[in-house]
């Protein structure tokens, strides 16, 4: 009965925690914005802004509730409801820290230990753009049904790629677990320096599957007025921007735990053996590496934001040839090249389809003919 309520008590920190960083999400994006554009930010509700959060909670629960005339309540209600509660599953696979000692108990700082985490992350995630396409339709709105059918094709094109890029996580550990998949990286030994490609092919989709700049094309204001969600007001559409920050952090915590580490760092068997195997020893050890896999996540969080407020947003065609013509392929050749590394014995032959693709790219770039405004530079002038 004791260790089911230290379990239940990390789930809860768990749920909790995803919940703070995703409403300070909305404060940091702000931030960071300003930042870049040589503004402050939010700086008036509270030291530096720190209360606006609470403050755009407040205004959103006091909004009008408006649903459309036409549109089908149930699931106009069910859509935001759906998209809330699929992102704050997908956290719950995710090993966020070792294990903590009480007494004779020794408990994982993770919400469940199931042997197929990877398969219940990519499936929750699968299952978030019902919520999408629910709200989309039911809001009986043209914009808002193009801008469901666009993230649901969107999300369907850069699974697969995910999906392969997964694949070649899952051979090189062996296991479908993610704390096994963690484990294997203990100390140094990240899967960013085996798996260059698939991270770069799992980092583009997951800015697509959370419908991030450039991939933010399902609420693009300047052609569907505001997307999916354009008939949402009050806490119905709060639930749809916060479930946005929660995919992202917890977008950020699977980077992190898939090829980063984890909570794994380099010299950490040394910090081990000066703390004692002792619980209390253990116990500062395993809250060291909480906080290096929560420095890990808020990195790529900030990352997100730094790619919103940098690059424009792609047309939906080149989206698309992205998706199929570009990643697909590319995580089917990291797939190959990793089975072939698996044959031989090498664990980094994946760089070798890294290398290559950066030649090809290379030569392309340099048979390229000069462009016409080159042409006419170099030309004579009269």
């Amino acid at each position: 009965m004791e260790v089911f309520w230290i379990k239940a008590i990390i789930v809860l920190v768990i749920f909790g925690l995803s919940l703070v960083v995703a409403m300070y999400s909305t404060w940091a994006e702000r931030k960071v914005a300003g930042y870049m554009q040589d503004r402050p930010g939010p700086n008036r509700a509270g030291w530096g802004g720190l209360l606006q959060p609470l403050a755009d909670a407040g205004k959103m629960f006091f909004k009008e509730d408006f649903i459309p005339l036409q549109a089908n309540k149930w699931l106009f209600i069910a859509g935001p409801c759906l998209a809330m509660l699929t992102a704050l599953m997908s956290s719950s696979v995710v090993p966020f820290g070792d294990t903590i000692k009480i007494g004779e108990h020794e408990i994982q700082v993770q919400g469940i230990e199931v042997n197929i985490g990877i398969l219940w992350v990519f499936g929750v995630v699968s299952l978030g753009v019902y919520g999408v396409m629910v709200g989309g339709w039911a809001s009986n709105n043209k914009f808002s049904l193009l801008g469901a059918i666009r993230a649901a094709s969107q999300n369907i094109s850069y699974e697969l790629a995910m999906g392969l890029s997964l694949i070649a996580i899952i051979m090189l550990t062996g296991s479908l677990s993610v704390r096994d998949i963690v484990l294997s990286q203990h100390g140094a030994a990240w899967n960013l320096f085996y798996q260059p490609l698939g991270f770069i092919i799992f980092l583009v989709c997951a800015f697509a599957e959370c419908n991030r700049t450039p991939f933010d094309l399902p609420e693009c204001e300047a052609e569907l007025v505001g997307g999916y969600h354009t008939e949402y007001s009050s806490m119905k559409l709060g639930f749809y921007l916060f479930a946005e920050y929660i995919n992202m952090f917890v977008s950020s915590c699977v980077i992190s735990a898939l090829y980063f580490g984890g909570f794994n760092y380099p010299f950490m068997d040394k910090v081990a053996e000066a703390l004692g195997s002792d619980a209390t020893g253990h116990n500062i050890a395993t809250a060291i590496g909480f906080g290096v896999f929560f420095a890990k996540a808020l990195f790529f969080v900030f990352f997100f934001m730094w790619v919103r407020w940098t690059l424009p947003r792609f047309r939906y065609d080149q989206l698309m040839n992205l998706g199929w013509k570009n990643l697909i392929p590319l995580a089917i050749l990291n797939v190959i090249t990793t089975g072939i590394g698996i044959l031989l014995d090498i664990r980094w032959f994946s760089w070798v389809a890294m290398i290559a693709i950066v030649i090809i790219a290379v030569a392309q770039s340099a048979m390229k003919p000069k462009s016409a405004r080159g042409i006419l530079e170099a030309a004579p002038s009269r």
